[in-house]
């Protein structure tokens, strides 16, 4: 079953791309290339043995030095099971959509966070045949964010502080500050980066700091105007995201694709038409016949 957690997780890759991998530039010290293009992936990697696979989040980042996959993976405890399957994920999706995958292990534990670090090397043990190094976000190199001033100027590295240090006798410190600005952000964005700290605090007394303080911003949440905009900007993303895919694979998009796509307001098969358009040979496969 997937977790609230996870799926937060794969919103805010949709909401804030380009601050996650600024904060990876900053926190891992590699040298993401600039994003041109980038589009959500669907994350189901089971294949037609009965045996189900699914990656925490999937990002697609286009970039003019090559196309990439940030395959995130949200763990709060060591599982050596999780860590066999890793490499797996990452040929997996190397032969299916052809981009280099890079992957990003996050958590809030020290020792989780060492472990996931550790490279995984298959074959002999004076030459591996395959080695997976994970990048890995944890509290020993997310910094502190405990400045209103420094969270309005990067929001997504407070959100990762909050989550890999919000326990303890620090955690109002971090938290107070990051809820004042959330209430400066455009509701849809701030709804997902709130839920994100909600599901990603382990500490009690954290996560009760953190629910008092979104009582005071919980109505630009729950507004029905701001439930509405966020419904139609979902919508609008998913449009975008399905034509933009189906432009850059160079297939032949008909109007009436274009049109019955643009016409569309049901964001859950939108969706489904999204993760259509990565395989489809024809656009007019992006639709069922009882669709048509």
């Amino acid at each position: 079953m997937v977790s609230s957690s996870h799926e937060v997780l794969h919103q805010i890759c949709q909401k804030d791309t380009e601050g996650m991998i600024r904060s990876f530039r900053r926190l891992f010290h590699v040298p993401f290339p600039e994003p041109r293009v980038i589009s959500v992936v669907n994350t189901d990697l089971t294949e037609i043995a009965p045996v189900e696979r699914r990656v925490d989040s999937l990002v697609r980042v286009d970039t003019d030095e090559g196309d990439f996959l940030l395959v995130l993976e949200s763990q709060g405890k060591r599982d050596e099971r999780k860590r066999g399957s890793w490499p797996y994920y990452l040929s997996y999706l190397h032969e299916k959509y052809g981009c280099q995958p890079v992957l990003i292990v996050m958590t809030q534990s020290r020792s989780t966070a060492r472990w996931a670090a550790q490279p995984i090397r298959l074959g002999l043990p004076s030459w591996s045949s395959l080695v997976v190094r994970p990048l890995v976000l944890g509290p020993e190199n997310v910094p502190v964010v405990a400045d209103e001033a420094e969270v309005a100027r990067d929001v997504t590295l407070a959100v990762f502080s909050a989550i890999t240090h919000g326990r303890g006798p620090d955690a109002a410190a971090i938290l107070e500050p990051l809820a004042a600005v959330l209430e400066t952000v455009n509701p849809e964005t701030a709804s997902v980066f709130a839920e994100l700290v909600e599901s990603g605090l382990v500490d009690d007394q954290a996560k009760k700091v953190w629910r008092e303080l979104m009582m005071t911003v919980n109505y630009f949440f729950k507004n029905p105007v701001a439930v509405k905009l966020r419904e139609e900007g979902r919508v609008e993303e998913r449009i975008a995201s399905i034509l933009r895919t189906l432009d850059r694979r160079h297939l032949d998009v008909p109007d009436s694709v274009r049109r019955k796509v643009r016409n569309c307001t049901d964001p859950d098969l939108l969706q489904v038409w999204a993760d259509r358009a990565y395989d489809v040979t024809d656009a007019a496969d992006l639709f069922d016949s009882d669709e048509t």
